[in-house]
C-alpha cells in the first residue's frame, strides 16, 4: 500500500464543512452523559482537501477538534480539467466508494458524504456511487484514499520513461 503524501495548510484558504454530528449517550447511575463526534471536511477549492474526526462534551469544541484534525491530513488531488484523470474504486471498512470522471457541465453527481468531500477538492465533474455501507465515517476516509490514489496519466509515463501514443 502506498503512502499517503500530505499537504502543509500555510497560505492555504480553506473552508470548513460539517458532514456529520453523531450524539452518543452513555448511560450512568444518575442519568445520561452526552458527547459529541464531528467530522469536517476542509478544502480550498482548488484540488486540496483534508477529513478529519473530533470528539467532544459540547458541540462547538467537537467541530473545532474535527477541524484541526482535517487541515492535519490534507492531501492534493490531480485533476484533469475539472474532472478526475481516471476511474477508481477505494474501500475503507465496509465502505466502498466508485469514482468516475464525467464530461465537463456534468456536474457533482455524487451522494451522501461522498459529495461534500468532492465539492471541498473543488472537482466539478465527477460520478460517484457508494457501494457498501454508508456509514459516513467510512465513506469519507474511502473517498479520501480514492483521491489520494489517483495518479496523473503524464507524470506517470515520464517516470516510466515512455513516450505518450496517440
Amino acid at each position: 500500500m502506498r503512502r499517503i503524501e500530505r499537504v502543509s495548510p500555510e497560505g492555504l484558504d480553506l473552508t470548513e464543512k460539517l458532514v456529520h454530528l453523531n450524539r452518543v449517550a452513555k448511560v450512568v447511575k444518575g442519568g445520561k452523559r452526552f458527547r459529541f463526534s464531528a467530522l469536517v471536511v476542509v478544502g480550498n477549492g482548488k484540488g486540496h482537501v483534508g477529513a478529519g474526526l473530533g470528539k467532544a462534551n459540547e458541540v462547538p469544541e467537537a467541530i473545532r477538534k474535527a477541524g484541526a484534525a482535517a487541515k492535519k491530513n490534507l492531501i492534493k488531488v490531480p485533476m484533469v480539467g475539472t474532472t478526475i484523470p481516471h476511474e477508481i474504486v477505494a474501500k475503507f471498512g465496509a465502505s466502498k466508494v466508485l469514482l468516475k470522471p464525467a464530461p465537463p457541465g456534468s456536474g457533482v453527481i455524487a451522494g451522501g458524504a461522498t459529495r461534500p468531500v468532492l465539492e471541498a477538492a473543488g472537482i466539478k465533474d465527477v460520478i460517484a456511487k457508494s457501494l457498501g455501507s454508508t456509514n459516513a465515517v467510512n465513506l469519507v476516509r474511502a473517498t479520501m484514499l480514492a483521491l489520494s490514489e489517483l495518479r496523473n496519466p503524464e507524470v506517470e509515463l515520464a517516470k516510466r520513461k515512455r513516450p505518450a501514443e496517440g
